[in-house]
């Protein structure tokens, strides 16, 4: 199928595609809030807590790396299944963790569980993200509307997922949360399953591993800027922001945590659900449609430089106030919401470019890559929010989401239009 051509008839495979990466990622935001509030209550540290996404993130990396090759080799369709599947059995592990066990014991559990829950993400995103270039229409636009939508939406549903996650371990408990989880997406793969349309790829043979390393300067110059955009976003989200907000909202009874679990589940869910909106109408706000690529790269460096100022106001009233105060919280809420648009804008546009810059033969090659890049991004962020929030509290943590958009923006400064 070439570039160019119409694919209307690929809009049934899109919306089933789409609902699926909905569900899965309902579940993907409520898990992480789980993780955290419950671990957190239970006495974990900010490092400690870092661990426990860690290998999440770790094995993001290597499963985007080999992702593209095996969705190549034996089609969208069972990348899609695997991961669906494989998040429905790292579900059901994790309801199994035993409160009894000593902390050293449950930080490996739930590393290795967490481990399995991001072997599925990356396969459902890879999958979800290279259906876009392969079913979306052609007509001006047409690619980057979709790959908006998809992403906006899913981030929105994800949004939503943190809210759940906080409001189910204050109501349910974290096992009966888990496993009510578990059998909603056991469900919708099922449902696949038996009714998946057609119009996914169903892989080549011939598709060699080595094809997985992009060729592609401005392939790899975006995965790089991805690496630097995503370990921004994580370097604060992860952990750092969450426990401050717990230190400053709960008073330490029953009541207070289960009110904070509250407040801390609907920021975090506003924040990616404004992250979503804002995603969805990139095209929008970015007059896409009457734009060519050379307008859009030059448009991803200035909302890169853009950017770099939100987190860098931040880090001097966390400065010059020191010790939690009620206007530095208000401030931190604001801020880190229009941090949220405008890191929105940024990473729709990274993502409708990896799209332009790669082919329909090599989508899910160069797709898969530039989410490893993604992963490394975020593992780092993981690790980084833990350390800096632990070592130098809330201005080191800022400071160092400050560099790493700044170094996204020098990054994208490299991508050039390419000929023809």
């Amino acid at each position: 199928m070439s570039d160019s051509a119409a694919r209307p008839e690929g809009l049934p495979a899109y919306i089933a595609v789409t609902a699926a990466y909905w569900a899965f990622m309902l579940t993907d935001g409520a898990l992480r809030m789980l993780v955290l509030l419950h671990f957190h209550t239970l006495g974990f540290s900010p490092v400690q807590l870092a661990y426990l996404f860690v290998l999440y993130e770790i094995a993001g990396v290597v499963t985007n790396l080999s992702a593209g090759w095996i969705a190549a080799r034996f089609g969208l369709a069972s990348t899609l299944y695997a991961g669906l599947g494989l998040q429905v059995l790292a579900l059901v592990a994790l309801a199994q963790l035993d409160p009894g066990w000593a902390v050293g014991a449950s930080v490996v559990y739930v590393m290795l569980v967490q481990g399995a829950s991001g072997v599925a993400k990356d396969l459902a995103k890879m999958s979800s993200k290279s259906a876009v270039k392969l079913l979306a229409p052609s007509e001006a636009g047409g690619l980057f509307r979709w790959v908006a939508l998809l992403t906006g939406s899913k981030n929105m549903v994800k949004g939503l997922g943190y809210l759940l996650g906080a409001a189910l371990l204050a109501t349910m408990g974290f096992v009966w949360a888990v496993l009510g989880m578990a059998t909603i997406l056991a469900g919708v793969l099922l449902a696949l399953l038996i009714a998946m349309p057609p119009g996914l790829p169903v892989g080549r043979k011939g598709a060699k591993f080595s094809e997985v390393f992009s060729k592609s300067a401005n392939v790899n110059w975006l995965s790089a800027a991805r690496v630097f955009l995503f370990g921004a976003r994580d370097v604060w989200f992860v952990v750092g922001i969450p426990i401050y907000f717990y230190a400053v909202l709960s008073d330490g009874t029953t009541e207070g945590n289960r009110a904070a679990f509250f407040l801390i589940g609907t920021f975090m869910a506003g924040w990616v659900i404004l992250y979503g909106l804002v995603q969805a109408n990139a095209p929008r706000i970015l007059r896409a449609r009457t734009r060519g690529e050379a307008e859009l790269i030059a448009a991803a460096r200035h909302w890169a430089w853009g950017l770099a100022a939100v987190p860098a106001v931040l880090t001097v009233a966390a400065v010059m106030t020191g010790a939690p105060q009620v206007w530095l919280t208000a401030a931190l809420v604001a801020g880190l919401l229009v941090f949220g648009a405008v890191f929105a804008v940024n990473s729709s546009l990274h993502s409708y470019l990896i799209l332009s810059f790669t082919s329909a033969e090599r989508v899910t090659m160069d797709v898969g890559f530039y989410y490893m890049a993604n992963a490394g991004g975020r593992l780092a962020g993981t690790i980084l929010s833990g350390v800096t929030y632990q070592v130098g509290g809330l201005a080191l943590m800022l400071g160092t989401a400050t560099v790493m958009v700044a170094l996204s923006a020098v990054t994208v400064g490299f991508l050039k239009l390419r000929a023809g």
